[in-house]
Parts: structure tokens; C-alpha cells; sequence
């Protein structure tokens, strides 16, 4: 085995989820995804998939159908493109790995604004790349990004700038002024952008129909990859379907990556992602206001516990929180899960920059659901 994959560390939010195996009493909360199930329209479309016997493979960038609604959809929100810049992938995952795959090589350095979904950083590291780490920071109760400090860390040996926004698990988002500067600098270092856009839907700042993108800022010829997943939006996280936006001279070797990865995604979960798409007008915004709702019902409750530091995210699905005097925040999950019954994610498990921090996802169908967990906070913390 490679040095690289031993070493790789496991997950803990597995490791936390793992205590509370067997237990039908704690609330399960640790990983990113809600508690509704997908639509029926879109379980519709799949089952009559499989009723015609769509159990074949399908071209490599994905169902020409599904690649041209992918691309209306992407043109609604930002400015138009064309179906030949969508690949569709098996998994937001999926994409990203295939992104990495496609521009970092043994030795290239990666530049990754964290903390974030550790999948990310983890990526690079098995292919040989070299991760270097420019660290959120809560301030005045909100996690901000020093943007100088970010252009300082991206010079004309990086290869790739990572970034997630709106970010897992902070809800960090950036403005697109911030957006055009990274690109600008990166067009004068020759640096690749793979933006991890999955979370731009879940967006609840003003009335806006999304969070800032770069691809509002940018060229089609330019050095960029977004990524993007059916899981959060679309409630399809089992599904493992998503896609790439891309400049045209990286398709065809996406292609051959997906080739080489997965074949492609299966016809019948390609169906599913049509029929989701083509009911995003009314789903999309339902899902986005009830997460809303679950963040306004959450927040100022956490904000009420004593010891209790959170900052309110702009975007995603997730509470990040830390309490005073609770500084290992593996342990202190654990114990959670063990004399509280509540689960949740260390911040640990998203670098050494969260260590401290617990992640509460509250994509919740009932919001007395998150009630009943910050009780269960309370109860643990003697309050």
C-alpha cells in the first residue's frame, strides 16, 4: 500500500457516529444531509426508468438531455452556456475527485481554504500533490476570510485553488468582488480555480436566487472548474449524481476520466436528475426557505446557551459552534452522543483549524427537532 493512503486519516464524524451505533434514542445529526426523503417525482422517474429497462451505459459526459438541462439550469442563475462545457458525474465527490485527477500531478501544490469538507484536501494528498492551507477565521460573529493573505499564499507554483463556498462546515460565502480578484490574480500566476459550488442554492442572504458563483465573474476560456452535486438542493444525497462546469479544452479529458473512474453515471439516476431539474423551479425554493426557517430556529437558541459561540452562516446547512472550555472536540462529541444522546460532528474531522468547534447540521423535517437537541445540549453542559 502507498505511504500516502496509510496515512490518510479516517473520518470522525464516522468514529462519532460509530458510539452511537445501536442506539435508537440519539438524535443523529452528525452528517450532512436532512432527514426527508427524496421527492416522489424524482423516485418517479427513476422507477419508469428501470421499468424500460434503461440498465445500459451511457455516454461519459452524461445523457445529452440531461447535460442540456443541467446547462439551462446552470444559464437561469448565471450567464449562458452551452451543454459541450457539462459533465455529468457520478457524485459531487465524484466530481471533485475527477477535477483533481485532470490538474494535479506528483508534487504540484494545491492552495485550499479551510477548514472545509476534509474529502477536499484529502484528494490532492492521494495524488501526490502538496496541500497548503489558508485558515477562515471567526471574527465579530461571523467566519471571514484575509484575502491578502490567500492572494500572498497563490503564486505561479500553485497549481489549483480550492474553494468552498457557501463553505461546509462554517457558511462562509464569498462576495463576488472577492470572486473577480481571486480570478484576476490567479489569471496572471496560470493557477486552475475548482470552485465547490454545491451549496450556492442554500443561500439565505437578501432574496438572492444563489450565492455569488465565480462563474459570474469569469470567461469561458478561463482556468476554472465548478463543481456541483444533486444531494443538497435536489434532497437526492443517495443518489450520487452530479456535474462539472468546465472551460471546453478540459472536456474531453474529463471524459476520459470518468472513462477510466465510473464508465459513467447510471441511466436510471440520470432520469432522476432530468426529473429534478425540470421541477427546480418549485422545489429549489422550497428547500432553501424551509432551511432557513431551520437555521432561524436554531441559531438564536444556540445562541442562548451560556458558553455557547456561534456564528450565523450565510449559506449551506449547518451550525458551527464551540463551547467554552470544551477544547478536544472528538471527545467532547462522544460524550455528547454518550450522556446526551445528541450526535453531532467534531470540528476536528474538518482540520486541525476547527479543532474546538462542533458542525450541527439542522436540515431538519420538523424544527422541534432542533429544540429538542439544543435541549439535550443544555442537559450535557449542566445548564
Amino acid at each position: 500500500m502507498r505511504e500516502v493512503i496509510q496515512g490518510l486519516p479516517g473520518s470522525k464524524i464516522r468514529e462519532v457516529a460509530n458510539a452511537g451505533l445501536g442506539r435508537a434514542d440519539v438524535l443523529a445529526i452528525w452528517f450532512g444531509e436532512g432527514d426527508e426523503a427524496t421527492p416522489a417525482f424524482i423516485r418517479d422517474a427513476a422507477i419508469e426508468s428501470l421499468q424500460r429497462g434503461e440498465t445500459f451505459y451511457s455516454h461519459n459526459l452524461g445523457l445529452p438531455e440531461l447535460r442540456e438541462a443541467v446547462a439551462g439550469y446552470v444559464s437561469s442563475l448565471h450567464p449562458p452556456l452551452g451543454s459541450e462545457r457539462i459533465a455529468i458525474t457520478s457524485s459531487g465527490v465524484n466530481a471533485l475527485m475527477i477535477s483533481m485527477q485532470a490538474l494535479v500531478g506528483v508534487g504540484d501544490e494545491v492552495v485550499a481554504v479551510v477548514p472545509v469538507w476534509p474529502n477536499l484536501t484529502a484528494q490532492p494528498a492521494i495524488l501526490g500533490g502538496c496541500v497548503t492551507r489558508v485558515s477562515l477565521r471567526p471574527r465579530s460573529g461571523a467566519w471571514r476570510l484575509d484575502l491578502d493573505e490567500l492572494l500572498a499564499a497563490v503564486t505561479y507554483r500553485t497549481r489549483v485553488l480550492l474553494v468552498n463556498a457557501p463553505n461546509n462546515p462554517t457558511g462562509w460565502t464569498l462576495g463576488r468582488d472577492e470572486q473577480a480578484a481571486l480570478l484576476a490574480h490567479c489569471r496572471r500566476t496560470g493557477t486552475w480555480i475548482v470552485a465547490d459550488e454545491v451549496y450556492e442554492r442554500l443561500y439565505f442572504v437578501d432574496d438572492a436566487r444563489a450565492a455569488p458563483s465565480f462563474l459570474d465573474v469569469a470567461e469561458p476560456h478561463d482556468r476554472l472548474v465548478v463543481v456541483h452535486s444533486f444531494s443538497k438542493s435536489f434532497l437526492m444525497t443517495g443518489w450520487r449524481l452530479g456535474w462539472l462546469v468546465l472551460p471546453q479544452t478540459l472536456v474531453d479529458a474529463v471524459g476520459k476520466l470518468i472513462e477510466f473512474n465510473t464508465s459513467c453515471a447510471p441511466v436510471f439516476v440520470q432520469r432522476a436528475g432530468l426529473a429534478a431539474l425540470r421541477g427546480a423551479h418549485a422545489l429549489v425554493p422550497t428547500v432553501t426557505a424551509h432551511l432557513r426557517q431551520c437555521r432561524d430556529t436554531l441559531l438564536p437558541a444556540l445562541q442562548a446557551v451560556p458558553g455557547v459561540e456561534v456564528a450565523v452562516p450565510e449559506g449551506g446547512m449547518y451550525a458551527f459552534l464551540r463551547v467554552a472550555g470544551e477544547d478536544d472536540s472528538l471527545a467532547f462529541a462522544k460524550r455528547l452522543v454518550r450522556e446526551a444522546g445528541l450526535g453531532l460532528a467534531p470540528g476536528a474531522a474538518f482540520g486541525d483549524e476547527a479543532e474546538g468547534w462542533l458542525r450541527w447540521c439542522f436540515a431538519s423535517r420538523d424544527p422541534a427537532r432542533l429544540a429538542q437537541g439544543v435541549q439535550r445540549l443544555r442537559a450535557a453542559l449542566r445548564l
